[in-house]
């Protein structure tokens, strides 16, 4: 799931790069008292991945520097994952933004439509402009044989008198 780098390469200055010596077969401890059980050797250190790490009086500093070092590994793919989670979820949000921002363009285009339709329907029902030439020139002629008719008939006494 994880690389792991080998202990010891080039992490700490000055250490060399070696293979971990191959498990050497258990001593035969000499023979003691007779009611006397054998010590046990040491055995293998254990350690999450089931794999056998190599006696402490070996490297007592390599053996946690790789722990470190495979720790620090696993971290780095975790921060890796959660980076691509993150700009995919970041990618979907920006999709969505746009698809909402369209949306929102198509009902605004959709209520200036019906603005429009709606102005136009009432406007629809107003009079053009050869009807409106045709009203200027009835009053006009009107408003001239008035104003003749006013003249003949002497109807400028009715007006009161300037002052």
């Amino acid at each position: 799931m994880t690389e792991t780098s080998p202990a010891g390469s080039g992490f700490i200055p000055g250490a060399t790069t070696q293979s971990p010596p191959a498990a050497a077969p258990a001593a035969v401890p000499p023979p003691g008292p007779a009611g006397a059980s054998p010590a046990p050797a040491n055995p293998p250190v254990v350690v999450g991945k089931a794999e056998t790490l190599p006696a402490p009086a070996v490297a007592p500093g390599g053996d946690q520097l790789a722990r470190i070092e495979d720790k620090c590994a696993r971290i780095e793919d975790k921060y890796a994952r959660s980076e691509a989670l993150l700009s995919r979820v970041e990618e979907k949000v920006e999709g969505a933004a746009a698809r909402m921002n369209e949306a929102a363009r198509q009902s605004d285009l959709s209520a200036l439509r019906s603005e429009v339709r709606a102005i136009a329907d009432r406007t629809r029902g107003l009079p053009g402009s050869g009807a409106l030439v045709l009203t200027a020139i009835i009053t006009a002629v009107l408003t001239v044989a008035l104003t003749i008719a006013a003249q003949r008939f002497h109807l400028e006494s009715m007006l009161p008198p300037p002052r």
